[in-house]
Parts: structure tokens; C-alpha cells; sequence
């Protein structure tokens, strides 16, 4: 089966039409610095490790580690090989970062090391590469039951993710590297009752031409998913090469449409064709605010499901119309075999020798156009009206014109790219993100950073006009919300930043949109120095750094205790979104980066500093914060070489 084209589906109750700008806040951030004893471990990149994609992935590398099942835990590597970890219960009561393990080998004799990385799987377990080729998996014990214990070396049922960048012998364009990614399964191989034997019982081998910006098991290993500039593919599987068939064409088998539908600015118009002799009596029909059902008695429902935006159910009507002659109204003439939920060959009928219900639904908010009817329901086509038509072909003509500014004193001028900010642009290569199922190798869902090209057609029929970038899938940062769920991604929208969590267990809503940050999109653009971005679990503020000394922490909209006017729309504000900025007392580059609900975390060669939010932080406003149902999995630690050794023993 080919994998479909998956259009991510934005939640509108998340979106905040009239965000106006953060705030600059001169509020005071409590700082405090913990001086580490022995430096971070930073590895430097070599002359042979000289790629863009060797930048990526380790050059850029996060070597702070939080501990997601245990809130303001956080951990790294030493240059003496020391796993630390810092756990904050007081902020003016800190202590020294605890050795909880330490490895055994110096890895730094090893050519072509990378850094080390840390992956906590569970809530009593951790994998640990050291960068040299040796994965360690770790039984850790509770780590937040309060009582200190050392790490000890064991391992159960695991799936891990790891990373690599090697040469390519036969690769003779580009710069001859390949990016590949190792998934591996180790479990327990030994009969109940025997001493427990612990090997590599599943190794599959992705490759593909760029580091993915996002990569994570699904839980219990069902799939995997993979966001990044270039496809990759499964290679091998066990040593083995992958036998694939011939790709098979990504596009959705053209059935005959249902209905056709148009629309104004105020309602809808829907038209579905019926057996020819069907009476008023025959038809089912509900509708409320948000959902409708259409049928016939005796049949599967003909259109179902929940509208894309509010109706009013008691301004909506149909009517059933006999005369064949007014059956299309504005619509197309078509030619076209049209099947009906009916047995009889009599009423698989052409265009002409059959009933028509004319379906009038009236907005709930008129001016904004529905990009679809029904909510997923792909059976229906949408018909535009000429003058829906030539209104889109004037709007969008400045973006095909060959003159760059044939006509300054027009109205609406060419678009000039010298005019447009550094902020406006994105990557020239699309992004996209893919579910790879987990038996079949295959992959089955396939987001595109174009999936929204249906939706400009529509967005330009808007009373005023909306600036649309194909690209406003951009991918921003990755973050642990929910420890028992896959890690969210956040990704650009027009302006804002969307976060969605991924929900393999639902295939119809695969990615869901769970948290919204205002404007987040359009300020890290313009962040040229920014080097790490993140949030807290309860998305009450997002925040980005720069290479060296700044961070910037962006709040949600929250309630003003004062009385505050909007001097140029003379209205009260009711709420007010702030921005603020942390400048540390170092000069060394930040090494690390993250983000609790309490404090934020940076991770210099020498030093740790911890932000504590100046106010307590609640949950995001107005609906941005939703609950998150669990399941477990292990990600993608970028930081990982490996050279196929696996270090276990039983604890």
C-alpha cells in the first residue's frame, strides 16, 4: 500500500487571531550559578568531520540532559568521564552535581569520537553512548524517590535510536557522507526459569542523505517516525539488504465524488446526488452546530462527520429537486459514472437522470472560507464560482510576474524579494515528516511541508488579505511534554508555533495540535545568533538562547492586575503576553539547554545556571494546555555514534 499525504490539522480554538506582541519585562529573573568541578564534556569536531551534517548533529549537540519522569532533574557528562546529575528541590540550598555512574573506558582515545549522549527510557532505566561505539543500557532505580543510589549496568526489553554519519565509499556526489539511523531492540533471549541472557534480537538500519530533525520508537516499537529535508529508508534489516518493491505512486485512488459544494462569505451550498424516486420522507437528516449526518433509509450515510467550523442549524434547510434540468445550478457539467449506496444497477445513473439534494448551510461567523465540508471526508469535491476564481488568479499573479516592479505606482505592486526581512524566508528544501510502520518497513503517513497549498486557495478568498508561505511547516525544536508519550515537535505556522503530539495509536488524527506560541515562529527568525529553543510541559512559555551569554523567555498571554487601554482601538486589555531577557555572567559558549515548568536550565563548559520564574507558572491560557494520555517510548539522542557493541550484564 502507497503511504498517503497527511495533512496536519490545526486546532482553531488554539489559535489566538488577535495576539498583538510580547511585552518587554524588566521584571528581575533570579539566577543562580552552580560552578562545576571538572568541565563539561565538549567534544571538538575534526578536519575529517567537516560536513554540514556533521554541524547538525554534533556540532549543535544539547549536552544537558533533563530527566523527564522526574520534574527539575537534570544531568551531563564530565571530561572525566562522570555522568552527574543535579536534582532542585531549593534554589537557595544548592548542591553539587552527584556522580551516578562513570564509564569505564576513555573513549577519547577512539578515532572519530563523537560526544556522549544519555537516553532516559523509563522511569528506572537509561541508555548511555560514549560516543566511541559502546551503547551501555543502565538500571537506574527510581531516580526521584529521593534516596541516592549509583547506576549499575543491566538491561531489559529496550528499543533505541541511535545515529551515525560514516563514509560513503560509493556515494561520488555531494560530499561522499551518509547519514544512517540504527534502530535495535535488546530483550531478555533466555526460557523462563534459566539465568537471564541478554542480546540484539532486532537491528534495522535507515539511510537517507541529511540528520533528521526529529526521530522517535513508537511505543512497544509498533513504528517509527522521522522528520527531515530528505526521505530515508529502511536499507537492512539484520544484516540483511531490504528487499523493497517498486515505489508505488503516493497519490489516493480517484473515485467518483459524492457531492459538490460551494460557498460564500455567509453560507454553504452542498449538493448530493440520490436515487433517482427518493422522497422527503426517505431522507435522514441531523444537524447541530458541529456535526451533520445525510443519508437514506436503509443505507450508509451519504455525509458525516464534524464541520470545519460552526453552522447555524436553524437557518439551514434542504430541499430535494426534481428537475433535472437545474440539478448542477452553477456547477460543472460532468460526464461522470456516479455510484449510490443502492444495489440496483438502475441507479449507478450519469449526470442528468437523477435526483439532486440542495443542502444550504448557514455560517456561524460569516467572512472566514472553509477549507473543507466535513472533517477528513474526502468524497466530495469543491466547485469554485468565476468569480471565487478570478478573484484567487488576482490575488496570487504578483507571485508568477516577471517584472520585479514593472509598476511602483499600482496599487498592489510585484512582490519584490529585496523587500522581504531574513525572518520572512525559509529553507528551500521541504521538510517532511513520515510514519514508518514497524512490521512492514513501509511508510504509511506522509506530511509535507506543501500539505498546506490546499489551504491557500481558500485562505485568498479572506475579506482582507493573508500573506501564506508554503514553507510554515518549519521545523523549530523537540520536547519531552509527557514522559510515557512520544516527544512533541514544534513546528512553524504563518507566524506562530504549533506544537503537536504525535498519536500513533489514532490514525485519523495521527499528529495532534496540543499548544500554540504566539508569534514564536516570526521572533525566532530573526534570532540570528539562536542556538537551542524549548518549553516547559505545561506550555506556560517557550524560550530560545543564543550562542553565547542570552536567553529569551516568551510568556503566554496572562491576566493584568491594572487597568490598561489600547490607545489607537480605544478598548481595554484584558491580557498581556511578556517578553523577557536573561543575560549570564559568562563568556563561555552555551552547552546546554532546558526547560521545566519552574526553572529554566543552562549549561556552560564550567557552569550551570538555573532560571527560576520570577511569578509561579500556571498553565497556558485560554485552553493551550490539554492533558496527555500515556505511553512509553525511547527517542532519538543525536549525539549517538555506534559500532554495532552492546556493553550488558544483568544487575
Amino acid at each position: 500500500m502507497a503511504a498517503s499525504n497527511y495533512s496536519l490539522k490545526v486546532n482553531r480554538e488554539l489559535l489566538d487571531p488577535n495576539f498583538e506582541s510580547y511585552r518587554l519585562s524588566l521584571d528581575s529573573i533570579p539566577t543562580y550559578n552552580v560552578e562545576l568541578d571538572a568541565a563539561v564534556e565538549e567534544v571538538k569536531l575534526k578536519d575529517t568531520q567537516y560536513t554540514l551534517e556533521h554541524m547538525r548533529a554534533f556540532g549543535m549537540y544539547n549536552y544537558l540532559h533533563l530527566d523527564p519522569w522526574y520534574e527539575d532533574s537534570v544531568l551531563f557528562v564530565d571530561c572525566k568521564g562522570r555522568v552527574l546529575s543535579l536534582t532542585v528541590t531549593l534554589d537557595t540550598a544548592l548542591g553539587k552535581p552527584r556522580e551516578v555512574y562513570s564509564l569505564t573506558s576513555d573513549p577519547s582515545q577512539c578515532e572519530g569520537r563523537v560526544c556522549a549522549s544519555l537516553s532516559l527510557t523509563s522511569a528506572t532505566w537509561a541508555a548511555l553512548s560514549d560516543g566511541a561505539g559502546t551503547l551501555t543500557l543502565l538500571r537506574t532505580g527510581k531516580r526521584g524517590d529521593g534516596t541516592f543510589m549509583k547506576w549499575e549496568e543491566g538491561v531489559h526489553s529496550m528499543e533505541v535510536l541511535l545515529l551515525r554519519i560514516q563514509k560513503e565509499p560509493q556515494e561520488t556526489k555531494g560530499s561522499g557522507f551518509c547519514v544512517s539511523l540504527e534502530w535495535i531492540t535488546v530483550a531478555n533471549s533466555a526460557g523462563q526459569g534459566q539465568e537471564k541472557k541478554y542480546e540484539v534480537k532486532k537491528r534495522r538500519v535507515l539511510n537517507g542523505k541529511t540528520v533528521p530533525h526529529y526521530a522517535a520508537v513508537e511505543p512497544k516499537g509498533k513504528g517509527l517516525m522521522v522528520a527531515s529535508e530528505k526521505p530515508f529508508a529502511f536499507t537492512h534489516v539484520d544484516g540483511l539488504p531490504v528487499q523493497l518493491p517498486d515505489p508505488e505512486p503516493m497519490e489516493v485512488e480517484k473515485t467518483d465524488p459524492i457531492y459538490f459544494w460551494q460557498q460564500t462569505a455567509e453560507d454553504v451550498t452542498v449538493f448530493v446526488r440520490m436515487p433517482e424516486g427518493v422522497t422527503k420522507e426517505e431522507v435522514q437528516f441531523r444537524l447541530t452546530a458541529d456535526q451533520i449526518m445525510l443519508g437514506v433509509q436503509g443505507f450508509p450515510p451519504l455525509l458525516e462527520g464534524q464541520l470545519f467550523a460552526p453552522a447555524d442549524p436553524e437557518a439551514s434547510a434542504w430541499i430535494i429537486k426534481e428537475d433535472k434540468s437545474k440539478a448542477h445550478l452553477s456547477l460543472k457539467q460532468k460526464n461522470v459514472l456516479i455510484k449510490v449506496p443502492n444495489k440496483s444497477k438502475q441507479n449507478q445513473l450519469k449526470c442528468g437522470s437523477y435526483s439532486s439534494l440542495e443542502l444550504t448551510l448557514q455560517k456561524r461567523e460569516e467572512g472566514p472560507m472553509w477549507s473543507e465540508l466535513v472533517m477528513g471526508d474526502k468524497r466530495g469535491e469543491y466547485v469554485m464560482s468565476d468569480e471565487q476564481a478570478a478573484l484567487i488568479h488576482e490575488r496570487l499573479t504578483f507571485l508568477t510576474s516577471e517584472d520585479m516592479n514593472g509598476n511602483p505606482d499600482k496599487d498592489k505592486p510585484p512582490c519584490n524579494s529585496q523587500e522581504l526581512e531574513d525572518c520572512d524566508g525559509f529553507p528551500e528544501d521541504g521538510s517532511s515528516l513520515t510514519h514508518f510502520d514497524g512490521e512492514s518497513l513501509k511508510p504509511t503517513q506522509v506530511v509535507s511541508t506543501t500539505s498546506v497549498v490546499n489551504t491557500l486557495m481558500l485562505q485568498s478568498l479572506k475579506p482582507e488579505p493573508s500573506n501564506v508561505n508554503l514553507g510554515s511547516h518549519q521545523y523549530l525544536f523537540t520536547v519531552d511534554v509527557n514522559p510515557s508519550e512520544m516527544p512533541c515537535l514544534c513546528l512553524r505556522h504563518d507566524v506562530d508555533a504549533l506544537l503537536w503530539q504525535p498519536r500513533p495509536q489514532q490514525p485519523g488524527n495521527i499528529w495532534e495540535h496540543i499548544a500554540t506560541f504566539n508569534a514564536l515562529g516570526y521572533v525566532q527568525a530573526s534570532k540570528r545568533d539562536k542556538k537551542f529553543a524549548t518549553c516547559p510541559p505545561n506550555f506556560s512559555y517557550a524560550s530560545l538562547c543564543e550562542c553565547l551569554r542570552r536567553a529569551f523567555i516568551y510568556r503566554q498571554p496572562s491576566p493584568v492586575e491594572t487597568v490598561l487601554f489600547n490607545r489607537k482601538q480605544g478598548r481595554q486589555v484584558g491580557q498581556v503576553a511578556k517578553q523577557q531577557v536573561a543575560s549570564l555572567d559568562s563568556d563561555k559558549p552555551i552547552l546546554g539547554f532546558r526547560a521545566t515548568n519552574e526553572r529554566l536550565y543552562i549549561l556552560t563548559s564550567s557552569n550551570l545556571f538555573i532560571l527560576k520564574r520570577s511569578s509561579p507558572m500556571g498553565s497556558a491560557d485560554g485552553g493551550k494546555v490539554m492533558d496527555i494520555i500515556a505511553a512509553a517510548c525511547a527517542h532519538l539522542s543525536k549525539g549517538t555514534e555506534w559500532n554495532g557493541k552492546v556493553k550488558v550484564a544483568t544487575s
